[in-house]
Order: C-alpha cells, then structure tokens, then sequence
C-alpha cells in the first residue's frame, strides 16, 4: 500500500499555469497551436466583407458566441479564454491579449484601437527572452463602455456602468457607475445608472 503522502503531485502543463497566474512558457507547443488557430481564424475574420453571413460564423468559432459585434481588424491571442455577454459590440482595431480569462458582461461597448491584455512579462531581460511570461484576469461587467484607445492591464475588474475614458490607461479596478480617465486612469465622476 503507498503512502499518499510521499506522492509527488503532477506537474502542471504550460497552460494550466498560464490560466493560473503562474509563470509559464509561452513557446510551449499546445499554446502555439492554440494562438495559431486564433490568428488564422482573426484573419479570416479581418479579410471578410462587413455585409458577409460568413462573419458571424467566424466569431463563433473564434469567441464562441453568437450575440456579438465585431469590426475590422480584430485580434485575440487565443480566443477560447474571452467570455463575452449579449448584445456585444467591439469597434476597429482592438486587440485581447487573452494569455488569461477576460470576461465582458452584456451590453458593452468597445471603442477602436482598445487593448485587453491580461498578459505581462518579467522584469528580467533573461526570463523574458526564454518565453516566461505570466497573466492575470480581466473581469468588465455589464453596461460598460471603454473608450477609443484605451488600455486595460492585467488583473483590473471594472464594475457595472462603469465609462472608461479616451486614452486612459487602467491599472487597477473600479466599482460601480464611475467615469474614469487618465494615465493611470482614476475616478473623474460617478454616473447615475
């Protein structure tokens, strides 16, 4: 009989220590394959017709999804770990650095040439140039909407209502019905939703 114990656990894959915060190595081969297939399928996306039936087919493969918006260009690096709610619209040119789950709630708004990155790296030069990289969460909830430009980093949650501003960049979270803005965006107002 074995002593459990003395039992080494297993040893997480490249991926589950992505999806947990962890450093991982991002020229792992399962998550080169996982990003090449969303960037075949965000091109494919990018090099449709705005009035094709083809689109909406394309973003449910890519974001699985029917209730959604999305213009062109448009760019995941996986796809898979965006959650998006109903009656989503996403405008020109935003990027998802989905290196970690983003969640968007129902009803939001996303301006052009937005960046979501849940993904970050090292501050060392060495662990950076092997691959090492790590995430954190995005959670937007519902009724919001992010101004053209702006950024939103690594482990924010904004809550519902929630306006972000042109330009900002948001490096922490926020409540409820608030206006922010700024470089790192900060409470400007609160709204009356």
């Amino acid at each position: 009989m074995s002593n459990p114990s003395n039992t080494t656990p297993p040893a997480m894959t490249e991926k589950e220590k992505m999806l947990s915060g962890q450093l991982y190595n991002s020229f792992d081969p399962e998550l080169l394959k996982e990003r090449q297939t969303a960037k075949r399928l965000c091109f494919e996306l990018n090099m449709t017709p705005p009035d094709s039936s083809k689109r909406k087919e394309i973003i449910q493969q890519l974001l699985h999804v029917d209730d959604a918006w999305i213009e062109s260009p448009f760019h995941v690096d996986y796809g898979i770990h965006v959650q998006v709610g109903k009656n989503f619209y996403c405008n020109h040119g935003v990027v998802i650095l989905d290196c970690n789950r983003v969640t968007i709630g129902d009803n939001c708004l996303i301006g052009p040439n937005v960046c979501i990155a849940a993904a970050t790296h090292p501050l060392e030069a060495e662990k950076r140039a092997a691959g090492e990289e790590y995430g954190a969460p995005i959670s937007i909830g519902n009724n919001v909407w992010l101004g053209a430009n702006c950024t939103i980093c690594p482990g924010v949650t904004l809550g519902n209502g929630v306006v972000v501003g042109a330009g900002a960049v948001v490096t922490k979270s926020f409540p409820d019905n608030v206006v922010v803005g700024g470089v790192p965006a900060r409470i400007l107002k609160t709204s009356t939703s």
